[in-house]
C-alpha cells in the first residue's frame, strides 16, 4: 500500500489543496462549492413531483455537483477501507470527557454507543441522529448553504451573508459541544 494514503497530510499541504478549489471553480464557469445543494439536485433529478422548489433544470446547474458528491462518497469509502480509521488520534483528555458521558468505544471512526442501529432506537439515539439530522437540514436550508459552501466559496467571494453564517456555525458548534452535547449524551 502507498504510504502517503495512510498518513495524515500536513496542514501546509491540505490547506492549499482545499484552497485551490475556489479559483479552479471560478475558472470553469463560476461554479459554487458546497454539498448541501446536492440534496435538492437529487430530489429534482429523481422525482420533482408537485413541489415548485424541485422543478428546475438540475442538469444545467447540478450535474457537476452530483459527480462531485459521488467522488466524495467514493473517496470516503476508500479512505475508510484503506486505513483511515487506523490513524484517528483522540487525545486522552477528550477520551476522558467522552467516557464521563458514557462513550467508551473508540475503535472505529464514530462511537458505537451512538452510531449503531441498536443505539438509533433509543431516546438518546433518536434525539442525536433524527432530531440532530433534521436541525442540520433545516439549518442549511435556512442559511442557504452548508459550512463548506459558506466557509470556502462564500468567504472567498467576500460575501457578508457567508461571514454571518460561518460565525453562526462556529457559535452553534461551540454551544452544542459545551452545553447541549454533555446534557443529551450524558443524561439520556
Amino acid at each position: 500500500m502507498v504510504s502517503w494514503l495512510k498518513d495524515q497530510w500536513p496542514w501546509y499541504v491540505a490547506g492549499p489543496v482545499i484552497g485551490s478549489f475556489v479559483p479552479a471553480l471560478l475558472l470553469v464557469g463560476n461554479k459554487v462549492f458546497g454539498i448541501s445543494g446536492n440534496l435538492s439536485h437529487l430530489c429534482a433529478a429523481i422525482n420533482p413531483g408537485k413541489l415548485e422548489y424541485f422543478r428546475y433544470d438540475w442538469r444545467r446547474v447540478g450535474l457537476w455537483n452530483l459527480v462531485f458528491l459521488l467522488g466524495v462518497l467514493s473517496g470516503g469509502f476508500l479512505a475508510g477501507h484503506i486505513g483511515a480509521q487506523h490513524f484517528i488520534a483522540i487525545s486522552a483528555a477528550t477520551k476522558e470527557s467522552l467516557a464521563k458521558m458514557g462513550i467508551h468505544d473508540f475503535s472505529g471512526v464514530a462511537p458505537h454507543e451512538i452510531f449503531t442501529w441498536q443505539a438509533l432506537f433509543t431516546a438518546r439515539g433518536l434525539i442525536l441522529i433524527v432530531v440532530g439530522g433534521f436541525l442540520v437540514g433545516f439549518g442549511t436550508a435556512y442559511a442557504a448553504g452548508c459550512t463548506s459552501g459558506h466557509a470556502i466559496s462564500g468567504l472567498a467571494n467576500f460575501q457578508l451573508p457567508s461571514l454571518i453564517a460561518v460565525i453562526g456555525f462556529f457559535a452553534g458548534g461551540l454551544t452544542a459541544t459545551y452545553f447541549i452535547m454533555p446534557f443529551v449524551v450524558g443524561h439520556l
